[in-house]
């Protein structure tokens, strides 16, 4: 990139299909700071003749605990899930860790999702 090249903003992935875990790391920029929009998108089955299924989906950043829910999971037979969105802003050669932990009550995990895009 040249000095008069702005940077293209960063996608930062991971699709843990049906894993109950999934961890993004973002590295460091040490010219930049940075801002992510950060999406969270898990996906479950829900079962027909379970009583009362449920699900949740616990984020942490950097190992603290950023946001939990636990929810019953609705549409026997069908999908149903939960999302979450912040905006993290990285100072200069801060890195970051993303950890999505999923629990389940009868419902299936169908796709766990971490999605970080820089907001130029």
């Amino acid at each position: 990139m040249t000095q008069h090249e702005a940077p293209r903003p960063e996608i930062w992935r991971r699709d843990a299909g049906s894993q109950t875990v999934a961890v993004l790391d973002i590295p460091g920029s040490l010219d930049r700071h940075r801002l992510f929009d950060l999406d969270v998108t898990l996906l479950v089955r829900t079962p027909q003749d379970h009583p009362d299924p449920w699900h949740e989906l616990k984020l942490e950043l950097d190992g603290r605990l950023q946001w939990q829910r636990r929810v019953p999971s609705h549409s026997p037979g069908q999908t149903d899930g939960l999302d979450y969105h912040c905006r993290v802003r990285l100072e200069s050669g801060r890195a970051l860790r993303i950890r999505a932990l999923v629990a389940v009550g009868g419902s299936r995990v169908e796709r766990l999702l971490i999605e970080a895009r820089e907001d130029l």
